[in-house]
């Protein structure tokens, strides 16, 4: 094991006398570090794999942490090891201690379309954007653990005074569903553990080692379940960045990093400099310019992969140019090196630019894939279709209930649903089975029950009828009863209801071929739905370019980049200039240059529409704060040298210097 270590790697793992945070640089090797360090606790410590838990940010870095300890553990058991998203170790809390949370133990979970749903119901039907801006004021505040009683005294403007209004009657609202949000799966943990000390101390002694993924991305609401669980005993390692701390407009808080060291003064501190990723040049430039950044811990990463090509920089009239030359540098490049197109990436701060390089690489026959997009499953009329499934499989599920029962609307409407949701909490039923009993009509009245039952005994037919008919023709039986394709129609325009009704039928087809294929009935299939991304489009052997935001690119490594749309205002973006917030956007500039392994190239236009009118851009002073060493600018050309205090003066002669190349 300890071969493939560096020293301050393997000091990482083997420290276990106290709270350690690993200051990991990109491409430094973190998650090296946290799989060895489980499978150390586990090897040479003896510590059972159930009492640690490793929590990741995303799905897909708990799979890969899992199959890489699953491989260094070899045969021997990992059972029993949580490796999951703090959402999923949230859910798992709340499901096990729901009577403390006033829950069922089969609550629903609520996304973010849904928790729209519930501020448009009431916030007396304010449109999508409006409710969209204010479910984020909420989420906002319950990831800062900012109760309903406390937001109205901070409200502090007409958004967050209406939110403010909104805030407890949405709250009231997920409890009469039986259900919770993303948020609640934090708070609602953190609530459990500082006001049930026998709760807290059951799952301190479950959980008795932690580590933390990407701790800089951490909120508030985070932070403070890290800090109920450690206890003063402190046993946990925190690896994260604070270079890529990058998440702030979403509620990450940096401050979390300087925290550790006041809460636990004990905390030993550990830099993982040796970056194994891309050459020196490129990590030059990134180190240089996130020097303009004030730090709370020095680092440098360093590279023994040589020097690697120069960055170049150049400048295009405008978007649609530098998409143009962005598409002719990739298939030249690939041809020249006989490589493939999954090795290139191109990276962007807005989601917007992305439809020029898209057409461009369409125009050259160059295939891509672009991150960041809506998954197929994420679609709402893939979403309703999987509600009626959903309740097929699981009668307990609410969300499942609400979506499929109101979606065709039914007359049903969200007084009903929450005088059910009422009834169905006093009772701890699902709404399901609460709606069937007889004392639901002390609740409901005729009129509103009526279609309710009639909703439950059209679920039951389904239900006994879905383990023995085939699934395809099941599914078009669903769609005809409901009459899904002419609510649609009618609540979409032509071109939008006939592209979601595509997307339907293509799903049910495939559906329907794999319950043949396979000889699967629809509940089987069901139950694997959740599993399956064939439909996801996110194939790891596709060979394509990758299109993606600075966001959706953190964490993932390309051999050759483009940078593009790299100009004031842009990148730094226009907000952060006014409201004096560079810092994080220089952070984004550093996450950009460290996706590139082996070449990286930048480039900005001079012209971009703004509106009807054209106006002149500025290169980005990003570009200017990478110093010149192994930077070229256009056609061979060399940017001067620059020191910090000439700053913002050189931009002009800079800007005139990438015109001219």
């Amino acid at each position: 094991m300890s071969a493939q270590l560096n020293a301050p790697q393997r000091e990482a793992i083997r420290y276990l006398d106290g709270p350690c945070l690993v200051l990991a640089g990109a491409g430094s090797g973190k998650t090296r570090v946290i799989t060895h360090k489980i499978a150390y606790l586990v090897d040479e410590c003896g510590m059972s794999p159930a009492n640690i838990a490793a929590i990741t940010f995303t799905n897909k870095a708990a799979k890969e942490m899992q199959e890489r300890v699953a491989g260094l553990l070899g045969g021997r058991s990992g059972k029993g090891l949580t490796v999951c998203t703090f959402h999923a170790l949230g859910v798992r809390i709340v499901r096990q201690e729901a009577k403390h949370c006033g829950l069922k133990p089969q609550f629903s979970i609520l996304d973010a379309s849904d928790t729209v749903q519930v501020v448009t119901d009431v916030g007396g039907n304010v449109d999508k954007a409006r409710a969209r801006a204010l479910q984020w004021q909420i989420s906002a505040w319950k990831n800062a653990l900012v109760s309903p009683e406390q937001a109205a005294q901070l409200a502090d403007n007409e958004l967050a005074a209406a939110a403010a209004k909104i805030y407890p009657h949405y709250q009231r609202t997920l409890r009469a569903y039986q259900a919770v949000d993303f948020d609640d799966l934090i708070g609602l943990p953190v609530h459990l553990f500082e006001n049930h000390p026998e709760v807290r101390e059951r799952w301190q002694g479950r959980l008795r080692y932690l580590l933390i993924d990407e701790y800089q991305d951490t909120n508030r609401a985070q932070y403070r379940l890290l800090k109920a669980l450690a206890d003063v005993r402190g046993a946990f390692t925190a690896v994260g960045d604070d270079d890529q701390a990058i998440y702030a407009w979403r509620g990450a808080d940096v401050e979390n990093l300087r925290q550790l060291s006041v809460d636990w003064p004990r905390l030993k501190v550990i830099k993982l400099e040796q970056n194994y990723r891309s050459s020196t040049r490129i990590l030059n430039a990134a180190n240089t310019v996130i020097g303009f950044n004030q730090k709370l811990f020095e680092k440098r990463l360093w590279s023994d992969l040589g020097a690697g090509e120069e960055i170049t920089v150049w400048s295009a009239g405008d978007p649609e140019r530098e998409a143009e030359s962005v598409a002719m540098k990739i298939a030249g490049h690939r041809f020249e090196r006989r490589g493939k197109y999954a090795d290139y990436a191109v990276l962007y701060r807005g989601n917007h630019q992305a439809r020029l390089i898209e057409q461009q690489l369409r125009n050259h026959k160059i295939p891509y894939s672009l991150s960041g997009g809506q998954s197929f499953f994420e679609r709402a009329e893939i979403k309703d279709l999987c509600a009626y499934l959903r309740l097929l499989v699981n009668a307990d599920d609410d969300l499942a209930f609400i979506r499929a029962i109101t979606t065709p609307r039914r007359g049903i409407g969200p007084a009903t649903i929450e005088a059910l949701g009422r009834y169905a909490g006093e009772r701890h039923a699902s709404l399901f089975v609460a709606a069937r009993e007889e004392g639901a009509t002390e609740h409901l009245n005729a009129r509103q029950l009526e279609p309710v039952r009639e909703f439950c005994a059209f679920i039951d037919r389904l239900a006994w009828r879905a383990p023995r008919e085939p699934a395809a023709r099941l599914l078009d039986e669903l769609l005809a009863e409901i009459d899904y394709q002419a609510w649609l129609f009618n609540s979409c325009d032509d071109r939008e209801a006939e592209s979601k009704w595509s997307n339907v039928s293509d799903f049910v087809a495939w559906l329907g071929r794999k319950g043949e294929e396979d000889g699967k009935s629809l509940i089987e299939l069901t139950q694997t739905i959740a599993l399956i991304s064939l439909l996801d489009k996110d194939d790891e052997n596709f060979d394509g370019v990758q299109l993606a935001t600075l966001h959706a690119a953190k964490g993932l490594e390309f051999k050759h980049v483009f940078l593009v749309g790299v100009e004031e205002g842009l990148l730094p973006h226009q907000s952060s200039i006014d409201e004096d917030k560079i810092e994080e956007e220089r952070r984004l500039m550093y996450v950009g240059i460290t996706r590139a392994q082996r070449s990286l190239q930048i480039s900005w236009c001079e012209r971009r529409k703004s509106g009807r009118d054209l106006r002149n851009c500025e290169p980005s002073r990003f570009i200017e704060e990478m110093g010149s060493d192994g930077v070229r600018v256009g056609g061979g050309r060399r940017a001067e040298p620059v020191s910090r205090e000439e700053g913002r003066a050189k931009l002009a002669s800079l800007r005139a210097m990438l015109g001219s190349g």
